[in-house]
């Protein structure tokens, strides 16, 4: 499989299984609010099965990620991408460390620290999205999308930083999810035109 393909099935790959991980923390309750570290704990023994299937389908996205962004030229997206996906891993070496603990003030430390490291991989994401509608040779459509969707992915990053020390309640951590799904999206058409510009090159 040559590079372009391969960085096209890794995005593809990434996404899903992101998305797939949402699907099964956000109803559960498993976004692991830091707010009421009390709660997060009770959660998390509650639906142990649960939680590591979520943790393992979003470390294998972040990975995903990660390996797509090493496949990837030129090298600031690429660069940043690849800064987005370890800092996504850290966020989950965050929130499996939770499943070992039973302290709700360390629990709260170490929470609210994988959240502000997904906070990061979100800002690097989007950064890695303006770096590459300016760098990689894109059709003027998905290049405009591309610029478009770093409104709402930036929107995402902020909304944590207004809720001062706080915190973010999980309906706008949900919020969160909700703003960076275009930017999501715009990896998949972004995918499918690296997967077709090689078929047809």
């Amino acid at each position: 499989m040559t590079s372009t393909r391969t960085t096209a099935v890794l995005l593809l790959t990434a996404v899903v299984l992101m998305i797939a991980a949402a699907a099964l923390a956000v109803p559960s309750g498993l976004t692991l609010n830091p707010a009421d570290p009390t709660a997060t704990l009770a959660a998390v023994r509650s639906n142990v099965g649960l939680h590591l299937t979520e943790l393992a389908l979003d470390v294998l996205g972040w990975l995903a990620l990660t390996a797509a962004a090493l496949t990837l030229r030129p090298r600031l997206p690429a660069g940043l991408l690849a800064c987005a996906g370890l800092a996504g891993l850290l966020h989950d070496a965050g929130n499996l460390a939770v499943t070992q603990l039973t302290n709700p003030e360390i629990a709260a430390a170490i929470l609210l620290t994988a959240k502000w490291m997904v906070n990061l991989a979100g800002l690097l994401w989007v950064a890695a999205t303006a770096a590459a509608t300016r760098q990689l040779p894109l059709p003027p459509a998905l290049r405009r999308a591309g610029m478009a969707v770093v409104v709402p992915g930036l929107a995402a990053v902020v909304l944590p930083w207004t809720t001062g020390t706080v915190g973010p309640s999980p309906a706008l951590e949900q919020l969160g999810y909700a703003l960076h799904l275009p930017v999501l999206a715009w990896y998949c058409a972004l995918a499918g035109h690296l997967y077709r510009a090689r078929l047809t090159a």
